[in-house]
């Protein structure tokens, strides 16, 4: 009767359901029957148990056809229909028809590189604008930069999780890749250290993503970016800083201020105002930049002027800042959400960003995602994030921006029941689909 109700839409997600002795008087039935009744429904998916708090529905089976993505890491829609409409009514007033009739030089046009320069001086990231190469979007950036760098190092060194599009990028290139152990404040010196001081790194590329890392969420703090930035400068190390989510943590270091001489950072606007925002920046080191130019031509997609436009206008006007700090509520929001739902599952992310890790062994991250999946959400396979085919532990990382906040909870929930479901090592096959 229960699963009926639950299956039909009559019961939602959420609701509380009686307690086992008080369902049992009412029925006219043993207390035993209703527990099991009880433990069936919670196998099935349809049911949550709460410590000291009673039984819930969880995700109705029928709900499953609908996929939900837990798998693309962007932020959450900010952009109403008529605040696009406002936006793009004031370009129809001011826009420079220039931008239309030429094409525009490599690096950006000067104006717009000033605008971004900033923009970033905000986020904690001094950078002069004349050293600044706007591209379409951070992989673009990091592209160039791996492209730039490689012919004078021997080996890369990143963490032992990392960003899958470098890994692809790395992977293409025919370059050894080492990796780096971490902790909850990212890469650990110790590592650093000690492969930059073997014999047969040679002169290395180090890739570190020091705030709001993705996917394990952990931030650096002064400390640990002075260790790191001293051992690449002690081993004559480039570096390319993953500055994508600078400025969203309470944490403000970055290499690029500490060994500018040595550091590609990448920044970009996609992740922290909007997905469709899809330019980024680097700033090479000076030593680099009259080669990072022709590589930059030669890979380049040209940014769409509109899109060069609208970016002057929020940059300039405080829309940026304000959809920022809206967004910066959101995540915490989400993130308060996760809490709740997830419990010490996940680890406290340092900053303001929409991804959550999971931490666990590499086994149970995999099954973990395929339960998640037969329950109707999508993650990233947990291997994308690996450096190396030998990671025993690796994690899930959540991404909480696809999903509607509306839809979150039940996603959430969802991917609770798929870690209790290897927790309690219950075969996927009692997982009902309806």
């Amino acid at each position: 009767m229960l699963g009926s109700d639950i299956l039909h839409g009559i019961l939602s997600v959420g609701d509380r359901l009686p307690a086992h002795r008080d369902l049992a008087w009412r029925l006219g039935i043993g207390i035993g029957s209703v527990t099991r009744a009880y433990a069936i429904l919670e196998r099935r998916g349809l049911v949550r148990a709460e410590h000291g708090r009673g039984s819930f529905v969880a995700a109705r089976a029928d709900d499953r056809s609908i996929l939900l993505d837990m798998s693309t890491n962007m932020p959450p829609p900010m952009f109403s229909d008529r605040a696009l409409a406002r936006t793009l009514s004031r370009l129809a007033r001011t826009v420079d028809a220039a931008l239309f009739n030429v094409y525009p030089p490599v690096a950006g046009h000067i104006e717009h590189r000033r605008i971004m320069a900033h923009w970033l001086t905000g986020c904690g990231i001094e950078i002069d604008p004349e050293n600044l190469l706007l591209t379409g979007g951070a992989q673009q950036a990091l592209s160039v930069a791996f492209t730039v760098a490689r012919p004078h190092v021997g080996s890369i060194i990143t963490e032992e999780v990392t960003y899958p599009g470098m890994l692809d990028t790395v992977r293409r290139g025919g370059k050894t890749l080492q990796s780096i152990a971490m902790d909850a404040r990212g890469m650990m010196p110790d590592g650093l250290e000690a492969a930059l001081s073997s014999p047969q790194t040679g002169r290395a590329l180090v890739y570190v993503t020091p705030t709001l890392h993705n996917p394990t969420t952990a931030c650096m703090d002064s400390d640990r970016v002075h260790a790191i930035a001293q051992l690449c400068r002690r081993f004559d190390a480039l570096v390319i800083e993953d500055g994508v989510y600078a400025g969203q943590s309470k944490l403000n270091h970055t290499l690029a201020a500490l060994i500018p001489e040595r550091t590609f950072h990448v920044s970009s606007l996609s992740k922290i105002i909007s997905p469709g925002l899809r330019i980024g920046a680097l700033a090479p080191p000076a030593a680099f930049a009259a080669q990072t130019l022709p590589v930059l031509l030669a890979s380049s997609l040209m940014i769409a002027p509109l899109s060069y436009a609208m970016m002057a206008q929020w940059l300039s006007d405080g829309t940026a800042s304000s959809v920022r700090q809206s967004l910066r509520a959101e995540a915490a929001r989400r993130r308060n959400l996760a809490r709740n739902i997830l419990g010490k599952r996940m680890t406290e992310p340092g900053g303001d960003g929409f991804h959550l890790w999971l931490p666990m062994d590499a086994s149970t991250a995999e099954n973990v995602a395929e339960n998640a999946k037969a329950l109707g959400v999508s993650i990233a396979p947990p291997s994308a994030f690996a450096s190396c085919d030998t990671l025993q532990t690796t994690g899930v990382r959540l991404a909480l921006g696809a999903v509607s906040f509306k839809n979150l909870t039940v996603a959430l929930t969802r991917i609770r029941q798929a870690c209790e479901l290897v927790e309690r090592k219950v075969s996927r096959d009692t997982i009902v689909l309806g």
